[in-house]
């Protein structure tokens, strides 16, 4: 038998800051965790193919795979096309044996890091009560990811700003640049914008793009390879591992 391997799936773009960003977060994971054979598979854009990385894998003797979907909320990648994708491989795969790990949010470790990239932007603890903070996200039509959304956001304006909203970069609106001059009007001195997204592509660049057009005085990096990404992705890998009805610690 040998050891579980971590399939971590992102979405892939055509944006190559994509992939390299995806590239740099597994190989933290691999270093926090030495040993841990983890994989890198795409659903499109990029390869390899998902399927692909799972038939290299059953070929060279693994039994046990923890798909991770590299990805923030519940919505249809996590609800639809990985379980389809999984579903396929397992049909042609059945000595291999798949788990579908949960997505990376909500947690406090996404908040420590988009709390990380507002630092690295030059935000202080001092600014938090004379500054807005917009959250801005890649957006969904699915109403979970919304909710979520919202939630986090109501997490962060208990941290000390004096205001925080949700803004996004397709399907919905409010667009990032709405929400800055919204917050401008209501007064606020100063507006930080931080992408609640993973890596660079064209709605990361519709972010910085909106946050540029309003005059937002802070624009965050994406999440990108942060150490506390890097540990909750392992701590995903490890909940998946655990038995129904069991926990971590037993």
């Amino acid at each position: 038998m040998t050891h579980p391997t971590l399939l971590v799936i992102a979405h892939g773009s055509r944006d190559p800051r994509h992939a390299a960003t995806v590239h740099a977060l597994t190989e933290r994971v691999r270093t926090e965790r030495p040993g841990l054979r983890v994989e890198t598979a795409f659903l499109e854009f990029n390869a390899p193919s998902v399927p692909r990385v799972l038939e290299r894998l059953a070929a060279q003797g693994a039994d046990e795979v923890v798909a991770l979907p590299l990805l923030l909320t519940r919505a249809f990648h996590a609800k639809t096309d990985i379980p389809s994708v999984l579903r396929e491989a397992r049909a042609r795969l059945p000595r291999l044996h798949i788990r579908q790990a949960d997505v990376l949010g909500p947690s406090p470790l996404l908040n420590a890091t988009l709390g990380r990239r507002l630092r690295e932007a030059g935000v202080r603890p001092g600014d938090l009560p004379r500054t807005g903070l917009v959250l801005a996200s890649a957006g969904s039509s699915d109403p979970e990811a919304i909710a979520v959304i919202a939630e986090i956001a109501r997490e962060l304006r208990h941290t000390g700003w004096c205001a925080v909203r949700p803004a996004f970069a397709s399907a919905l609106l409010p667009r990032t640049e709405d929400v800055v001059r919204e917050l401008r009007a209501e007064g606020v001195e100063r507006v930080a914008v931080a992408p609640y997204v993973i890596a660079p592509g064209r709605l990361p660049d519709r972010i910085a793009a909106g946050a540029e057009a309003a005059g937002a005085d802070v624009l965050a990096d994406v999440l990108g390879p942060a150490p506390e990404l890097a540990r909750l992705l392992l701590n995903r890998f490890d909940e998946a591992r655990v038995p129904v009805g069991a926990s971590l610690s037993a």
